[in-house]
């Protein structure tokens, strides 16, 4: 049985969850590094992802168009060192997140072997217009913005 957690078509301009880890999914064959995905408030979601021997010179996240990339490198420093096993590989990735319209990045940050990213889908400001109703018949209305502002719809001798 699966339950939809995030129905809102307008949730952080993905059309819904599923699609978005979809499209998350897509970008990486083999599921390296391993990654959450964490709605943190009705605006905003946090990408972390699991990049433990990483440093922040290691790591580069870069916004190409609408596709948030983040890619790692680790330096190969077995020279001269002699494993009995090696089960901890020095390899890169490259791992892509499609985002929609709006989406912005508002900050990364490495702890304990953790890369968050934090997005963010602003509000839009909601502008609010009042419309002065003219006498008679004149066609031509005055629109004031709130911030004080009027606009004429034409000429200021026919009022």
């Amino acid at each position: 049985m699966t339950t939809r957690v995030f129905t809102s078509p307008l949730f952080l301009g993905f059309d819904h969850l599923e699609q978005m880890i979809e499209r998350a999914a897509k970008t990486s064959s083999d599921g390296y590094p391993p990654y959450n995905i964490e709605q943190l408030s009705a605006t905003s979601l946090r990408i972390t992802l699991a990049v433990a021997g990483f440093t922040m010179d290691d790591l580069q996240i870069t916004l190409e168009d609408n596709q948030l990339v983040i890619r790692g490198k680790q330096t190969d420093d077995s020279q001269g060192r002699i494993f009995l096993h090696r089960g901890i590989a020095a390899r890169q990735f490259q791992r892509a997140f499609v985002l929609a319209e709006g989406i912005e990045v508002r900050g990364a940050w490495l702890d304990n072997g953790l890369l968050h990213v934090d997005l963010v889908r602003p509000l839009p400001e909601p502008k609010v217009r009042t419309i002065a109703i003219s006498k008679g018949n004149n066609p031509i209305q005055r629109v004031v913005d709130t911030d004080g502002d009027r606009g004429t719809g034409g000429d200021e001798g026919n009022r």
